[in-house]
């Protein structure tokens, strides 16, 4: 790799990282109102952020290419890394934590949107040390690539490539998202505007603006935070539904969003498999879930309704927000979430797991393999959109499909070696992976990571990345080959 690229990159990480900084800065305004003594080491935080990114870019602003394609992949991780280590200064200096570990852990968390949380008590919180758990979920749930792809055009490194490189926004059967910095931009705006029409429709429910604000960017990111310690039980049904559509939203393909919003529907009608997969998925779902909690658990049915809709939806779109100890609910109910967070939503949304896409790839080239062995002579291709899908594409699926396979075992695995037991190691691998958040037992419900041992937590802050990323894009890292000229 060359030396000019290596600038290049530490000149970007100065920009996220003063980005980051500006993020910080809007905190003071919770701790000027609230007066909750946070006013100086927020300050701080923000100066400092804001001093190191300046420096990273003025030192190296004079280098705005870069030319080898790897760094692309070497930018995302380390833009998840470093914007965490510096998120986790808020936390450290406001005395929320005196842990690294935890504040690592927490840092990880609300910048890969997964929602796991090590403090038991969250309201017992300061108010600025709240906005920004909800900050850097918002900031971190559509995708912090993206973002640096709408606002800064002359990067240098191929678009697409980066794109791809933050695999959870990624749509791999086109390009349409990433063929203009225009259409990025385009996208943004979606996210933005729904943040905006989501605070407006909460507060307007009767929410205070400051908890509208707060769960509406948790939310809408897919990330799961709460000011509440209960999460969002303690909110209004019809509050609790709105953050479920605000969730089901956000768990859709945010360019087909923008076509719908456009009435661009000559270009919709060739786009629909993956929504309606990921329609039918949920409406399937939340029977299930209701039928059960109805049938089974004695709830009745405007209870079992509301309950299984909003926990449902929150499973499949991996936003991890509670609307009650679903832990405590029949086995069966508590396998299809687990599931469901497993699959996520769609790509190109702010959903963690696997994608829906995906899934139906697989499930569609299972149904070709087996009409091939009924009538050999047939050719059976795997279709989405009404169009083929190159066997490249189905390769691709079927290794991450493995990828992340061994890599979920692997996690229940290593967990178990921390001290962690075979339930709570299944949960916590799950939830940290898929981006979900809550586990089970101690670690799901209401409940947190902070009875984790600080290896389990580190490993766990491992998982989130991994799934952020979709393994693939650490993975590669360390390989060899990869830093080989």
């Amino acid at each position: 790799m060359k030396q000019t690229d290596i600038k290049a990159v530490l000149r970007f990480l100065g920009i996220m990282l003063m980005a980051e900084g500006g993020l910080m800065a809007l905190c003071l305004v919770p701790a000027w109102h609230f007066a909750d003594g946070t006013l100086v080491p927020i300050a701080i935080c923000s100066a400092f952020t804001l001093a190191v990114g300046c420096l990273l870019w003025y030192r190296h602003q004079r280098y705005t290419q870069i030319d080898d394609r790897r760094m692309s992949y070497l930018l995302v991780v380390l833009l998840w890394l470093v914007l965490s280590l510096f998120a986790t200064l808020p936390f450290l200096t406001t005395g929320a934590t005196w842990d690294f570990t935890e504040a690592w852990f927490e840092a990880m968390s609300g910048v890969t949107s997964t929602g796991a949380t090590v403090f038991p008590d969250v309201a017992a919180l300061p108010s600025s040390v709240l906005l920004w758990r909800s900050m850097t979920q918002w900031f971190g749930g559509f995708g912090i690539v993206l973002l640096v792809l709408a606002l800064t055009p002359r990067l240098g490194i191929n678009k697409y490539s980066l794109y791809t490189a933050e695999a959870s926004g990624a749509d791999n059967t086109g390009k349409t998202a990433v063929r203009t910095v225009v259409t990025v931009r385009r996208t943004l705006a979606v996210y933005l505007a729904l943040t905006l029409a989501f605070i407006v429709a909460l507060w307007a429910s009767g929410m205070q603006l400051w908890d509208a604000v707060n769960l509406t960017f948790t939310n809408i990111s897919s990330g799961g935070f709460s000011v509440n310690s209960d999460s969002i039980a303690s909110i209004t049904p019809l509050q609790q539904y709105i953050l479920a559509a605000a969730m089901l939203l956000s768990g859709v393909n945010f360019t087909l969003l923008y076509l719908i919003f456009t009435l661009r529907w000559k270009q919709i009608g060739h786009k629909l498999d993956q929504l309606r997969f990921y329609l039918l998925l949920c409406l399937l779902a939340v029977a299930f879930v209701v039928a059960t909690l109805h049938w089974h658990s004695g709830y009745g049915w405007s209870d079992a309704l509301r309950l299984g809709t909003v926990q449902t939806v929150s499973a499949l779109t991996t936003t991890g927000s509670v609307v009650a100890d679903c832990t405590q609910w029949w086995t069966p109910a508590v396998f299809v979430l687990l599931i469901l967070s497993v699959c996520g939503g769609m790509a190109g949304s702010t959903s963690g797991g696997m994608k829906v896409m995906r899934v139906l790839i697989l499930l569609r080239n299972a149904r070709s393999i087996m009409r091939n062995r009924l009538h050999p002579r047939v050719v059976n291709p795997v279709r989405l959109n009404g169009r083929p899908v190159s066997s490249h594409i189905i390769n691709n699926v079927m290794v991450i499909f493995m990828v992340y396979g061994f890599t979920l075992m692997l996690g229940v695995m290593v967990l178990m070696l921390c001290g962690v037991n075979a339930t709570e190691s299944i949960g916590a691998a799950v939830g940290c992976l898929t981006g979900y958040g809550p586990g089970l037992g101690a670690s799901g419900g209401f409940g947190s990571y902070a009875a984790f041992s600080p290896a389990a937590m580190w490993f766990c802050s491992l998982l989130m990345l991994l799934g952020r990323l979709e393994c693939m894009t650490v993975i590669v890292l360390f390989l060899p080959r990869f830093w080989r000229k």
